[in-house]
């Protein structure tokens, strides 16, 4: 039962029978984007136009990268379902997703090119006695990358769920003459909250892509 504005935000206020919802969705985006040849021929162009900048020392990155959109896309557009738990909206599956795409390039880039890893903290022509303030500044900027695209998945998306329940409770406390337009206030905010869906499974895909160009080849 919800009892207040944070529980669409807790995992232990819908039922177990809700992640069964995750199957009609799934089944049918599985089999449209296997037997459509539409979808199929979009997806081999979306791959190529992300392949344009690929690196010979992360030939799957594409790949992945469209892996990480498509499912950050599904996990946003499934919270919108009514007793459907938003897995993107947890700190846990954030931070999983933030650490371990920027741990990866990280581990990848010092294990394989360490003095190109090194060298890329040091600016280029930077005076020598500012050296050391500069590589202490990217590598704070570095390691607070994964907190920053964390926070920006949950912030987006958990303030859409409680904006959501704030206009929910105004529709359903509002007068008999004031229910049609909260109503047409909330479906509006909830075709908003499909466009953002969009766009944050975008951005989280595009950041991790920026990322991965500094990768050092």
């Amino acid at each position: 039962m919800c009892t207040d504005l944070f529980s669409a935000l807790d995992c232990m206020q819908v039922g177990w029978w809700s992640t069964l919802m995750w199957i009609i969705p799934m089944t049918a985006a599985a089999t449209f984007m296997l037997s459509s040849s539409w979808s199929q021929s979009n997806m081999k162009s979306f791959l190529k136009a992300m392949s344009i900048n690929e690196t010979r020392s992360l030939p799957g990155i594409p790949l992945l990268i469209f892996t990480l959109m498509g499912f950050i896309l599904v996990s946003n557009l499934l919270g919108l379902i009514p007793f459907v738990y938003g897995t993107t909206s947890n700190i846990w599956v954030a931070a999983s997703m933030a650490l371990g795409c920027w741990g990866v390039l990280i581990v990848s880039g010092w294990t394989k090119y360490p003095a190109k890893s090194a060298a890329h903290l040091a600016p280029g022509g930077a005076p020598a006695p500012l050296v050391p303030l500069l590589v202490l500044i990217e590598t704070v900027s570095v390691c607070i990358r994964p907190l920053t695209l964390m926070v920006r998945l949950i912030a987006n998306i958990s303030a859409g769920h409680i904006i959501m329940g704030l206009i929910a409770n105004a529709l359903a406390a509002s007068a008999l003459h004031w229910e049609a337009f909260a109503f047409l206030v909330h479906v509006g905010y909830y075709m908003f909250e499909i466009f953002v869906c969009f766009i944050q499974a975008y951005v989280f895909s595009l950041l991790v892509k920026l990322y991965s160009e500094e990768h050092p080849a």
